[in-house]
């Protein structure tokens, strides 16, 4: 513990901690029910250039020099952990930095002298109940530690106003749950910009629109941070099976396991268990948007309760630090060449399936492979001309049930063509692509024909070619980017070179059937 924290008597800081606990409660509620009192009618939406530190010398000391040098007494107590990868997602606490400092500081450690250029930050609010996300899109942020800017592009291309995704800076002003965040990554990371973003009460709709929201943008160079403590006011012994639950169910990955796992806890009734994770909705969006990336490994990286740190244990708070690594990209190329033949004739058994009636395919597949959620097309051709051609990039079932459908929605929904015909089966030659995870890229020279298949999207409009349409027409790369933009986003055809266009790359293993049936 630092020499500062250890002037202070255990007595007197048990004494502070359950002062600032009621208070904060007592904050909460007051706000809370103004707020309730007020609705539907949104908050006022107060314009500033320069947001000014709620919390400083409370959360944290507001002393600049001070604030500096704790910092980095407490990011030196944790070493840098080996990775398999690169953080995507880092959950992280926001209790007074003498309380859950050394936990936040072992997650901010691991991005130490990386190169994230873009952080976006979501969390819980405290004061205000509202039923959207409250993006903060202008401006910029202010600590002892100096200002630093709002991603304002970044924040425009989040918000949607018909997804309730709103610009809203009010239920920042007083809000420490960001904040606190932020003198860390000020302390860890340089040149880089911020997106601010809160929430309170979301439904799942919200929810998912807001990690796909956010998935779009989280490129390399962006990293998602959010702002959760964990279990609130049981004892010391009560905390450490809670919160050893629910860190189980983050490291899952799985958003509908964490949500369950919540609601079984609270239902067992543990005396003065309040909430499990005060930025419950926050980790379920980040999870989310895990399941969306299918490139996230979880790893807890420290887990201490306030019991811990002050030594009263009858009365605590838990946190935890937890990343979301990214792991190297789905390898296609495993799959065999049994699992390959395994495939095709899974593809080739849907269609006649479906033409004669019989329904989907029920017979679990033999190769490990294809019971992963790896992303597929099936294309169709008859004499080496295309027939139809569909595919899923971010699935949540299996390999083996991705093709089955992708092969009948090539049949029947490829606008281009009209629907295949029960006749026309014995001349279709069925090809299969399965696909990496898409990396969003920030410069279209970087994309190599023949290797790289490329999404266009811009605004409600996309479109996507195979890596092997470069190498079947022979195009330059300006040509392909351009007939991409054209032909299948119906976008202008120098889309591409427009800032505000996202540009996607994937890989993909092809394989054809060597004859038609």
């Amino acid at each position: 513990m630092l020499k500062i924290f250890k002037m202070i008597n255990i007595q007197k800081r048990t004494l502070i901690f359950s002062l600032l606990s009621l208070l904060s409660l007592l904050i909460s509620y007051l706000v809370v029910v103004k707020v309730k009192r007020s609705a539907p009618e949104k908050m006022p939406n107060n314009k500033i250039a320069v947001r000014e530190p709620a919390v400083a010398g409370s959360f944290y000391p507001s002393d600049k020099k001070e604030l500096d040098n704790l910092l980095q007494s407490l990011l030196d107590k944790t070493p840098v952990a080996t990775k398999e990868g690169k953080l995507a997602i880092l959950i992280v606490p926001h209790a007074g930095i003498e309380f859950s400092g050394e936990v936040a500081a072992a997650g901010f450690r691991q991005i130490a002298q990386e190169d994230f250029s873009r952080v976006i930050i979501l969390g819980p609010s405290h004061h205000y109940l509202f039923d959207y996300a409250a993006v903060y899109n202008k401006g910029a942020w202010q600590t002892p530690l100096g200002v630093v800017d709002i991603d304002e592009d970044l924040a425009s291309k989040t918000i949607d106003d018909q997804q309730k995704i709103l610009a809203d800076q009010a239920p920042h002003q007083a809000e420490h749950s960001l904040e606190i965040e932020l003198i860390f990554l000020q302390k860890v990371l340089k040149n880089f910009k911020i997106v601010p973003i809160l929430i309170s009460q979301l439904d799942d709709n919200l929810s998912f629109s807001l990690a796909k929201k956010i998935t779009d943008s989280l490129d390399d160079k962006t990293l998602l941070v959010i702002s959760s403590d964990l279990s609130h006011y049981p004892s010391w012994e009560t905390a450490n099976k809670v919160d050893g639950e629910t860190i189980k169910a983050i490291l899952s990955g799985k958003a509908e396991f964490f949500t369950q796992t919540i609601k079984q806890q609270i239902a067992k009734n543990y005396p003065n268990l309040d909430t499990c994770a005060c930025g419950e909705k926050a980790i379920e969006v980040g999870l989310k948007v895990a399941e969306i990336l299918s490139t996230a490994d979880f790893k807890k990286i420290k887990y201490e309760n306030s019991g811990d740190i002050i030594g009263d244990k009858s009365r605590v708070v838990g946190y935890g630090a937890i990343g979301g690594f990214r792991k190297s990209p789905a390898i296609t190329q495993t799959l065999d060449e049994k699992a390959q033949n395994e495939a095709l004739t899974i593809a080739r058994e849907s269609l006649e399936n479906y033409f004669s009636g019989k329904g989907k395919i029920s017979t679990p597949p033999s190769s490990p492979t294809l019971e992963q959620p790896l992303g597929a097309f099936v294309t169709l051709r008859i004499g080496g001309e295309l027939r139809g051609c569909i595919g899923s990039f971010e699935p949540k079932e299996p390999l083996s049930k991705v093709i089955q459908e992708m092969a009948i929605a090539a049949a029947t929904q490829d606008y281009r063509f009209p629907p295949v015909q029960k006749e026309e089966l014995p001349e279709i030659k069925i090809e299969i692509s399965v696909m990496t995870p898409k990396k969003k890229i920030d410069n279209w020279r970087g994309i190599v024909l023949g290797k790289h298949g490329v999404v266009v999207q811009k605004g409600n409009r996309s479109g996507t070619f195979l890596p092997q349409v470069a190498t079947e027409t022979g195009w330059s790369l300006e040509e392909f980017l351009s007939q991409l933009c054209l032909q299948k986003a119906g976008l202008p055809a120098n889309c591409y070179k427009d800032p505000s266009t996202n540009l996607y790359t994937f890989e993909a293993q092809v394989f054809a059937e060597k004859q038609n049936p």
